[in-house]
């Protein structure tokens, strides 16, 4: 009798302990996804507008980029929501493509402000927010906190650092930072894209297009600059510029004016 209550008593230890275990298991695996939420709700506008099962996607999706990709700071802590707000530049413009990942991207380095061509952070001369890395630096990414967090502010107006990246990422995709990203879009839109892309390059130039000049560097940045608008202020971008936003749609597989894809 003692030892059948010994057992017992045994027996019950153990399920304690196994369902201890896997309590702590599971609240391991939802703490992310509950901070996620949480962080995402309060500054991420474009997963706001999502619906139930859009949100969950999202999540998902966020889990799975900072699953693969690293997140390093120079000079700075990475924090959560620096996490979140890094993931949610990547997820965004490729949300239209669920099984897309970023196969030319292993970390993203963060630094606290504006760096240098030298990726110095302290001095004269900062005026770099982002950048794609090449050579030596291929499958990096830096970015300033300080841009990256204006660009889901509410002071982002149209602009947004890096999501900027994130698009010059998938133009780079195809073997050729371009502005026509061959990977998104069907070839025989590329050539009607970059005529429009040329049209509108030239009302910038004369002061007719409230699309940032920047995108007049060449064909890449005005496909980054004027994704950036595209995702920040869909409703506006669509009223001025109803082509190209038809056509980032088409690009993107998506739109942000109506979203859930």
């Amino acid at each position: 009798m003692i030892y059948a209550l010994i057992i017992l008593l045994i027996a019950v230890v153990a399920y304690l302990l196994f369902r201890k275990k896997n309590a702590q298991v599971a609240a391991t695996n939802l703490t992310p996804h509950i901070v996620y939420q949480s962080l995402l709700n309060e500054h991420v506008r474009y997963y706001q507008k999502l619906d139930a099962a859009g949100k969950a996607r999202f999540e998902n999706k966020i889990a799975e980029f900072l699953a693969e990709t690293r997140i390093e700071g120079v000079g700075t802590d990475i924090t959560d929501l620096d996490r979140v707000l890094i993931a949610s530049s990547a997820v965004i413009p490729v949300f239209g493509f669920p099984e897309w990942k970023y196969q030319n991207l292993t970390n993203v380095i963060l630094y606290p402000d504006t760096f240098d061509q030298e990726f110095q952070f302290e001095g004269e001369n900062r005026n770099i927010l982002g950048m794609v890395g090449s050579g030596y630096m291929n499958g990096q990414m830096l970015l300033s906190r300080a841009a990256l967090t204006k660009g889901f502010s509410d002071q982002a107006g149209k602009e947004n650092a890096a999501i900027h990246e994130f698009v010059h990422l998938l133009d780079k995709s195809d073997g050729a930072t371009d502005g026509v990203p061959e990977n998104l879009m069907p070839h025989e839109y590329a050539m009607p894209w970059l005529q429009m892309m040329h049209r509108e390059m030239h009302r910038i130039e004369e002061g007719k297009s409230d699309i940032n000049p920047y995108a007049l560097t060449n064909e890449a940045e005005f496909l980054a600059v004027a994704s950036e608008y595209f995702f920040e202020k869909p409703q506006q971008f669509q009223t001025k510029h109803p082509e190209i936003y038809r056509q980032l749609s088409q690009i993107f597989g998506q739109d942000p004016v109506a979203p859930n894809p």
